[in-house]
């Protein structure tokens, strides 16, 4: 614990010296090969491990777990996880984001609260902004990706790949079941399951029908507070 401790002041002097700044030294973990651009934040409980090269202007907000990754200049990270991941320039990740290993964010992009990625490759100007999941697919430039959308990659047994092309919109709460080809300018609905092709300029639309029963919600709550009290004896 001691020669850590004397090894962590070490690295942390040798970055503050060649212009990073770290809010709290004492609390900011960093691997010997890691590898930081001048200008570039750092706040405390932020652990930076493997041969991880992060350029300019970055800021790393606190918590954030980074590992064998690349970052270009002028990103944000905000309490996220990135291992074995590439990030272009000006990207925005989080917080609470996850890129796990073999995805890539071009420049500009962002991946927002609670949104996982793995092996997923995200073009310019592209958003998946909160609550969702894109596994072994690559999303264009321009497109949008709603809340809750799923890319359903594996059956069980084989994991599958689907394509999103530029200036998709993806609505909330959208199913992608790969393999599928979602083509550019296309457009999703929200709540749809998507398992067949979607041309360009398409739009997909599949959800079950609703059906609104007239007055029937008091008898709902009859029915459930009878069984309440027969329940409670």
């Amino acid at each position: 614990a001691e020669a850590a401790k004397i090894m962590k002041q070490r690295i942390n002097r040798f970055h503050m010296l060649n212009g990073v700044t770290l809010i709290d030294p004492e609390n900011t973990y960093i691997g010997p090969y890691v590898q930081i651009g001048a200008d570039t934040v750092i706040e405390p409980n932020v652990h930076i491990y493997g041969k991880t090269t992060i350029g300019e202007r970055n800021f790393i907000g606190a918590t954030s777990y980074i590992t064998d990754s690349t970052f270009g200049d002028d990103n944000s990270i905000i309490s996220s996880a990135i291992e074995e991941s590439t990030l272009g320039d000006g990207n925005a990740v989080g917080p609470f984001a996850h890129l796990r290993p073999k995805s890539s964010l071009a420049n500009k992009c962002k991946v927002g609260n609670y949104s996982e990625l793995k092996n997923a490759q995200v073009g310019n100007k592209s958003k998946v902004p909160h609550l969702t999941y894109l596994g072994d697919c690559t999303v264009g430039e321009g497109t949008n990706i709603g809340c809750g959308t799923i890319v359903a990659n594996y059956d069980g047994v084989n994991k599958t790949h689907t394509d999103i092309g530029d200036n998709v919109f993806v609505g909330s709460g959208a199913t992608i079941i790969s393999p599928v080809n979602v083509a550019s300018n296309s457009f999703i609905a929200a709540g749809s399951t998507i398992n067949r092709d979607v041309n360009e300029d398409d739009m997909a639309i599949s959800r079950p029908r609703q059906e609104n029963k007239p007055n029937y919600a008091h008898v709902l709550k009859e029915k459930a507070l009878a069984k309440k009290a027969k329940k409670n004896g």
